[in-house]
């Protein structure tokens, strides 16, 4: 009989080291993928199982999300917090350099990290959703890039664009970041070199690069293992598009959304993919609520996701939002708080507080 020893989990009061011996066949959930030695896992008191997840989703649903940084009329930092219900608040004001086309992920269990956009500062996000001064980067300068969580308390930026001599160029370099927050020097990547794609952490501990644009829009997916290493493309299902957002749900699933089926096309959609906890892209769901771009998304409430804010067809900045159920089915859309702004980025963070 099975056995996971040396198991980092969550309880619903904090998060606690322990060694122990779990039953795989009567405590541990055995439709989800079994943990391996080390594994994260989280109970759920439902059904009395412990269940592989992340560290940042927290058993007492308190998970929130932070939407952050965008391009907007004004030049200041805008953040706006996403409370474990899904309810967005009003803007807040804060530190770090005005800028868009960044990226963001959770990491260190209960805390996210903003990052890139035509420079390479980071912003780390405290537990309590405060977001730091500039952080002073390293790698190459890019924008329009992604980022996601993986091995439970780490994350990776991935793929993007930077300014040549003469041109816009397409790299598909990442950066791993570590679990307090540092980010690492450039490793080269591999598969498709593309810009305006996505990510999302999925399986509990593993992450998924997908869609985006390399002058035309496509649909390849690029999976990322629990150590961080990017696996050779996967031949995608459903619309190529480019410009659209990700996140998690369901505890170990994902779902990419929205966007524009074309490179620099107007012609948004919203429609929707869902990524098993296998890392299998689904075909297209018929989406509902405002077709748009350069829109942002999270996970929050430690099984639940929200898409926000972004750019509709006539190039003007909404901020209306779409909340995703543990099941993955989206919402209609919800009239949005704070300034409408694109380009954004958005993590979740804090299991405790």
């Amino acid at each position: 009989m099975a056995t996971y020893k040396s198991i980092k989990y969550i309880i619903p009061v904090e998060a606690v080291e322990h060694t122990d011996s779990i039953n795989a066949l009567s405590d541990v959930d055995t439709v989800a993928t079994a943990p391996a030695d080390g594994q994260i896992l989280k109970w759920n008191n439902t059904n009395s199982k412990w269940y592989p997840g992340d560290v940042e989703e927290s058993a007492s649903g308190t998970q929130k999300a932070l939407f952050g940084f965008g391009h907007h009329n004004g030049g200041t930092v805008i953040t706006n917090v996403v409370s474990s219900a899904g309810v967005v608040a009003a803007d807040v004001n804060a530190a770090g350099t005005y800028r868009g086309d960044l990226a963001a992920s959770s990491y260190g269990g209960d805390k996210a990290i903003f990052g890139f956009g035509r420079t390479n500062v980071t912003n780390l996000v405290s537990s309590s959703g405060v977001v730091s001064i500039d952080q002073t980067g390293v790698g190459t300068v890019r924008e329009e890039l992604a980022a996601a969580s993986f091995g439970g308390d780490k994350a990776i930026f991935g793929f993007g664009m930077y300014m040549g001599n003469y041109s816009n160029i397409n790299v598909n370099i990442t950066n791993l970041v570590s679990n307090v927050g540092v980010v690492s020097s450039d490793t080269s990547g591999v598969g498709v070199i593309r810009v305006f794609l996505e990510a999302a952490g999925y399986g509990g501990d593993k992450a998924i690069f997908a869609f985006g644009s390399n002058n035309n829009g496509a649909n390849v997916s690029s999976l990322v293992s629990n150590t961080g290493v990017v696996a050779s493309d996967t031949t995608g299902v459903g619309t190529a598009k480019d410009d659209l957002a990700a996140a998690g749900y369901g505890g170990d699933k994902a779902i990419f959304g929205f966007g524009s089926s074309g490179a620099y096309s107007n012609n948004v959609v919203s429609t929707t993919n869902l990524v098993s906890n296998l890392g299998v892209v689904a075909t297209d769901t018929t989406g509902v609520g405002t077709a748009r771009t350069n829109l942002a998304a999270s996970g929050y409430g430690v099984d639940k996701a929200i898409f926000g804010f972004g750019e509709i067809q006539n190039g003007s900045n909404t901020n209306v939002t779409n909340l995703v159920s543990n099941v993955g089915v989206v919402s209609s859309d919800q009239t949005g708080v704070g300034q409408a702004r694109g380009g954004l980025s958005a993590a979740g963070f804090s299991s405790t507080a």
